[in-house]
């Protein structure tokens, strides 16, 4: 809070913070293969053989096109070290990986995100490798709105607070700023216990989280005199 001169008038200028939750909608997985040979080819040919299992399990449960793309695709060598012939290629690692978005997620959603996730698995063997798995809203915007609401009632009542004490009463808005020392309003995770998925044959069951938007303001009110009761 600062009390400064403004064009020849007082001014008060508060910060407020709103948040807004709700259930995520979305839920994005990176699902990769790595398989090792001793040539090029096979390498890379055995990755590409998994990769296309994997999708194929996917868009057989339901994912759709769009929401299958590629994340990574490499091939590199593996080498070892020996002390007469120094660094030897031993083999080949290819490396391919999708990134993935489940928009299906409630307890009716049948088949669930974590029976997808194992049929990929399944689908892939022992060359599937899981990475990082992220919660996020398809259209924050309306939480968004709620949270900017939210932070300008808590920006609101700080300053009427404040002018009360100095005896002042609240004029006109001069100034608004939005994300005032916080940057933008983003998604942010808190995890809470509600299953997403259940406990069918193989899977891992999957916990749903919370997604809390953050809204940060910084406004700055024209102080005046208060009205008198006469």
């Amino acid at each position: 809070m600062s009390g400064k001169k403004h064009g020849g008038a007082g001014t008060i200028t508060v910060t407020g913070h709103g948040t807004a939750r709700s259930v995520p909608d979305v839920m994005r997985v990176e699902i990769a293969v790595e398989t090792r040979a001793d040539t090029v080819t096979v390498a890379y040919g055995r990755a590409g053989e998994r990769i296309a299992a994997v999708t194929a399990a996917l868009r057989a449960h339901g994912v759709r096109a769009a929401d299958i793309g590629t994340s990574r695709l490499s091939v590199r060598t593996e080498t070892t070290w020996q002390q007469e012939r120094g660094s030897q290629i031993v083999g080949y690692l290819a490396d391919a990986a999708l990134a993935v978005s489940l928009r299906e997620l409630g307890d009716d959603a049948e088949p669930g995100p974590a029976a997808i996730i194992a049929a990929a698995v399944e689908a892939g063997g022992d060359d599937v490798r899981l990475g990082g798995l992220t919660f996020g809203l398809s259209d924050p915007e309306a939480a968004l709105v709620t949270a900017r609401d939210a932070a300008w009632e808590n920006a609101l009542a700080k300053a009427r607070r404040y002018a009360e004490k100095a005896g002042r009463a609240l004029g006109p808005v001069r100034d608004i700023a939005e994300g005032s020392g916080g940057g933008a309003p983003v998604p942010q995770l808190r995890m809470v216990s509600a299953a997403v998925g259940g406990a069918e044959s193989g899977s891992v069951p999957v916990e749903l989280g919370e997604s809390e938007i953050s809204a940060h303001l910084q406004v700055t009110w024209e102080l005046v005199a208060p009205e008198r009761d006469d």
